[in-house]
């Protein structure tokens, strides 16, 4: 009787690697998973009831998934909110028109109507060079666009990403009465973009709001004319006091190593004006199908895998800050820790913080994502909830979708449901749970 070849283990990857991905796309629950998450919760903003019902929401899920532990990991978080009054408008020349503007998320409110002459800058050094006697009293405008000619958006976006985030205290120092930030997005739209922000300690803190980049515009070119422009803003957002809310874990317990972990998540917090579906509830339900492939699959994992659906990524990171603390605290080794929180396109990638031989380990496996057309192993950023896992010796890798359109809908009302394509979510799923497969493989 002849005898058949022995497979490779390659071959073994290569052939389970394509059920992973025949699962997700035949039977994939990902895409329910998400319509849920945003149409049945909604908007889920730390510290509010929205982000309470969708901690014991991701708990009901991956206990159903089959998990075999799921637990919370408490987590104090900030608890702002925008309120129900968000307006402005600008008078040029005698004559005023709404503008579109949301508060930047931590902003103080204005009390009422806010008005002011405003003035234009494009970086925060601008400021030094106009001075006092130029801004004191006066709301001013950060015009500083997205660079259009980087490739990749999230580089555009870090980079115009200062005025968000320190513009209000920097504009403080010398004076003026309030911000407005022309919202990170290289869309063309009346949709503005909220956002972080923070104040410095003893500087009197002032009202930020972003203003959508089509108003941005107008208001540009009416200083290229040298007109005055004068704006009223009206804000009653406020901090309220810090909340208890938590990290929702699962994990599949490891067959050989047990107190080894993989991690795999995304945040499950999102902005309160639209629905979080790229951000970041695409990466929350990328995350949770790893658990249905592998059961639906029978893939017993060497190591524990974790999946972590951390809260509080976009006004503090306090969910990925706690999850370190605590597995530094208990010594648990962490072999690696993957993240999603780049949208739910089609994927491209994966970009690495690791060592040179996890690097090269990683990008040996290229081949076997070939067929799906995964090209991109590169180094760099892998994700704000996984960074504070950074020792040296966890590798860190973030995945990687095509971002041209992310930041259309970032932090933006158009982040909904509707704008996640099916088909690119489900590969997406895919791509992070082979890559789980087969960092529990060979590390």
């Amino acid at each position: 009787m002849a005898l058949l070849p022995l497979i490779t283990q390659a071959q073994k990857d290569s052939i389970l690697i394509n059920h992973i991905y025949n699962e997700a796309l035949s039977n994939g629950k990902c895409h329910e998973h998400l319509r849920s998450l945003c149409k049945d919760i909604g908007p889920r903003l730390s510290g509010s009831q929205a982000a309470d019902d969708a901690i014991l929401w991701g708990k009901e899920i991956m206990e159903g998934l089959g998990a075999d532990t799921v637990y919370l990991q408490d987590v104090q978080v900030p608890h702002w909110v925008r309120g129900d009054e968000e307006k402005a408008s600008c008078e040029i020349n005698g004559l005023t028109k709404a503008i579109h503007i949301c508060a930047l998320g931590g902003s103080i409110g204005t009390s009422g109507n806010l008005s002011a002459e405003v003035i234009q800058v494009k970086r925060l050094e601008d400021l030094e060079k106009l001075g006092r006697e130029k801004i004191e009293g006066k709301i001013v405008l950060f015009n500083r666009a997205l660079d259009p000619v980087l490739i990749n958006t999230g580089a555009a976006y870090g980079g115009a990403y200062d005025q968000r985030s320190s513009g209000a205290s920097e504009a403080s120092k010398y004076g003026a009465v309030g911000v407005l930030i022309r919202s990170l997005t290289h869309a063309l739209d009346t949709k503005p973009h909220t956002g972080s922000m923070r104040y410095i300690d003893g500087v009197n803190p002032i009202p930020a709001a972003a203003i959508s980049t089509v108003d941005a515009n107008a208001l540009g070119q009416a200083f290229k004319d040298n007109s005055v422009v004068k704006v009223t803003i009206n804000l009653n957002c406020q901090l309220l006091p810090k909340k208890m809310q938590a990290n929702v874990i699962a994990e599949i317990t490891g067959s050989q190593f047990p107190n080894e972990y993989i991690v795999v998540g995304g945040h499950l917090d999102s902005w309160d004006i639209g629905e979080g579906a790229h951000d970041d509830g695409a990466g929350i339900v990328h995350s949770i199908e790893v658990l249905h492939l592998f059961k639906a699959l029978n893939i017993r994992p060497k190591h524990t895998i974790r999946v972590v659906l951390y809260i509080n990524e976009e006004n503090g990171n306090n969910g990925g800050k706690t999850y370190a603390r605590i597995a530094k605290e208990k010594g648990e080794k962490h072999v690696a820790a993957l993240e999603s929180d780049m949208g739910g396109f089609v994927p491209r990638g994966f970009s690495m913080e690791a060592k040179d031989d996890q690097v090269e380990i990683i990008r040996s496996w290229e081949p076997l994502f070939s067929a799906y057309n995964i090209h991109l192993f590169r180094r760099g950023w892998s994700g704000v909830d996984i960074r504070p896992l950074k020792n040296g010796e966890t590798a860190l890798v973030g995945l990687v979708p095509d971002n041209q359109r992310y930041f259309d809908f970032h932090h933006s009302a158009n982040d909904v449901f509707e704008n996640v394509h099916k088909r690119e979510l489900e590969l997406g799923s895919a791509t992070v749970a082979s890559l789980i497969y087969l960092l529990d493989q060979h590390f």
